[in-house]
Formats: C-alpha cells, structure tokens, sequence
C-alpha cells in the first residue's frame, strides 16, 4: 500500500475500533445495570436482538445510500447514530429508552460497517483487498477485546461512568472523521436499487447476483458464532464450574487471537492458497471445532477447542468479505449493505435458537452449529466448482 493509502486505512481502523469498543465498554457493567433498574436477562437478550434487528432493516438501505450518496457521509453518520444512542443509554434508567437506544445503535452500525468496507473496497487493488478487510476486522476484534476491560475498569468510579466514557469517545470519533476522512470516490449519479423497494426484495435482489453464496455464509457464520457466544459462559459454568474470571480469559484470549490473526496470518494465507480455498479449509476447520466440543471432557480442553473456532472465524470474515467485494463490482455499498444485512440475520438468529436448544439439552446448541456449517461446506464447494467451470468456459470462447 501506498503511503496515503496507509493514511486513510489508519483512520479506518481508528473508527471501526473506537466504534465497536465504545458499546463493548459498557458489556461489564450490562447485568449489574439492567439489575439497579430492575430488569434481568430477558432485557439483556432484547439488547442483542433489537440492536441486531435494526442493523438487519436498515443495512440494504445504508448500503445503498453508500452508493448513491457517498461512503464519507455514511461513516459519519453512522458514528453519529452511535454516539446518540450510547448517550440516550446514558441519560435514561427506562428500560424502554434503553431499547430506543438500541434500535438508533444498530441503525448507525448499518450505515457505518458497509460504507468502512466499501470504502476500502475503493482505496485497495483486487491484490490488496484481503488485507486491507482483515486489517478492519482486526480493529473490530480489538474493540472486543479492549472495551470490555476499559469498562470493567471506569466501573469502580460509579456504575454508569462507563456509559458516559462509552458516548464521549463515540463523540470524539465523529468529530475526527468530520474533519480528517475525505470521500473515497465519486459519487454514482444513479442507483442500483430503487429506494422505494422493500427489504424482501432487496433480499429477494440479492439472491440473484454472483455473492449470494458468500452472504449466505456470512450468515452461517454470524449465526454459528453468536450462538455458540451467547451459551458459552452458561456451558462452561455447568459443565465445568467456571468461574466468573475464567470465562473471562477464555473471551479475552480468543479475542486477541483473533486480533493476531487478522493483522499477521490472513493475508499471507490468501497470497498462498487463494481465497476459495480459505474459505472451504477453515469452515472445515469450524466445523471440526464444534465436532470436539461434543466430547469436550475438561474446561482446558474447551478453552483450545474455543481457540480453534475462533481462530477459524477470525480468518473466514474478512476473507468472505474479500470475496463479496470481489465479486460486486461497482456496487460496493449495496453488497456490504446485504453483507450486514445478512451478519444481521444471524445474529438474531443465533442467540435465540441456542437459548431455546439450550433448555432443552445443552449440547444441542453446537450440535445444531455443527450440521449446519457442514450443509455449508458442501455448499461451498459445489458454489466454487460452478465458478471455476464458467470461467473456464469464458476463457474457452
């Protein structure tokens, strides 16, 4: 990459960190918060699914808009939509603000995740697109990793400094991107999709252009990943009597794991065997992780297998966004929007299936992840063999 390219990826990075740390710092002080205003797990479930739920609704629009209107004023409307709803989460003890908050959080995170990846879509060479998607997914992991434990810290000074803290450094990003991130490209005069159509067809649209199959793994993925998230703490607690801190060093350490990965080992890896090949290697290698969770007989023996499926997940999501972006051309925003769109789709799903599997048996969770990422192997690879043969049937004519 070139210097100023360098420049702009950094001040991407810097947002999407700042972005997702913001809402991971107030994930200490959740139960305890919820718990002062009266309110218990129920409520912490719909925090997921509403933030979630919104993102889903307004991330084909946000992509579009990416589009049609330009990524910088996405992004920055997107870290604006962020900082409102974390001092919303800051200035009420109503539960019904609380969600309010959520729904203008996951709005903002779909006008700010597409039009990021879009934007490196535009300042990188097909060469450069894989390690630039992982140099963004890296921050996203760092977020993860960093927030919790700022938030765990601020705690001490008052149980709702972290949700200050939370909205003031989302305030700090805005302004920073107001004044440092300029537009990545010229602004399209017509649209891709009209906006007066609704999101079943837009998701209807979607399943006719060539990235279908990998939003449809997205969408595994995110489902595969939150659930197998939202049980972990209640599986290891009963399965192996864990205790507070260490389901935190589990979440911790796979966090900078993935981190490590993102930063040093995607790229080097597409470089060496193509991204189709990633892509087929590690959902066997997710699909092997949630195999030996089955049999895990130890909490050490977890916390690896964990590290396993994490590790494969940190290499699959900027890899499959490599692949989306890739294969959407011009329409860069649109095809994030959808990316989100469909992440979205899992992330409602996923938690919500795993606490219904989980009541009733608590194997069943991954078992489900299991047989799902292997429909979704063979779907990969018979999606890939149809790809390779109408290339090779251009090449022929």
């Amino acid at each position: 990459m070139t210097s100023e390219q360098k420049k702009k990826m950094i001040v991407l990075m810097i947002n999407m960190f700042i972005a997702i740390g913001s809402f991971g710092i107030i994930i200490p002080i959740l139960p305890a918060y919820l718990a002062s205003i009266g309110e218990g797990g129920l409520a912490a479930g719909l925090m997921i699914a509403i933030f979630a739920g919104a993102q889903f609704f307004m991330s084909p629009i946000a992509g579009k808009w990416a589009d049609q209107y330009g990524r910088r004023i996405m992004i920055i409307l997107g870290l604006a939509g962020l900082t409102l709803s974390m001092f919303v989460f800051y200035a009420f003890d109503s539960v019904w603000m609380l969600y309010f908050s959520r729904i203008i959080g996951g709005a903002g995170a779909a006008l700010l995740i597409p039009a990021l990846f879009a934007y490196v879509a535009d300042i990188t060479s097909l060469e450069q697109r894989a390690k630039g998607n992982s140099y963004i997914s890296a921050s996203m992991s760092l977020g993860i990793v960093i927030g919790p434990g700022i938030g765990g810290f601020l705690a001490e000074y008052g149980l709702k400094m972290p949700l200050l803290v939370s909205a003031l450094i989302s305030l700090v990003a805005t302004i920073f991107s107001i004044l440092v991130l300029k537009e990545s490209r010229e602004v399209a005069e017509v649209a891709h999709v009209q906006e007066s159509e609704s999101m079943i067809k837009k998701i209807a649209l979607s399943v006719k252009k060539p990235y279908f199959i990998p939003l449809i793994i997205t969408l595994v993925m995110s489902f595969g990943l939150m659930a197998y998230e939202s049980v972990l703490g209640l599986f290891i607690d009963n399965q192996f009597g864990a205790t507070p801190k260490e389901i935190a060093i589990m979440i911790t350490a796979t966090g900078i794991i993935s981190v490590i990965v993102q930063l040093f080992v995607v790229d080097r890896i597409v470089r060496a065997i193509g991204e189709g090949n990633v892509l087929n290697t590690f959902l066997i290698v997710a699909a092997i992780g949630f195999f030996l969770s089955l049999f895990a007989s130890s909490y050490s023996i977890f916390f690896g297998i964990t590290l396993i499926i994490f590790l494969a997940t940190s290499i699959l999501r900027p890899v499959i966004n490599t692949l989306i972006s890739k294969l959407a051309g011009n329409e860069q925003g649109f095809a994030m929007g959808m990316n989100n769109a469909y992440m979205s789709i899992g992330n409602v799903l996923g938690p919500t299936l795993a606490g219904i599997l989980y009541d009733v048996n608590l194997i069943y969770p991954f078992l489900l992840g299991l047989v799902i990422l292997s429909i979704t192997i063979f779907v990969s690879f018979l999606w890939q063999s149809k790809e390779k043969k109408k290339l090779m049937s251009l090449e022929t004519k």
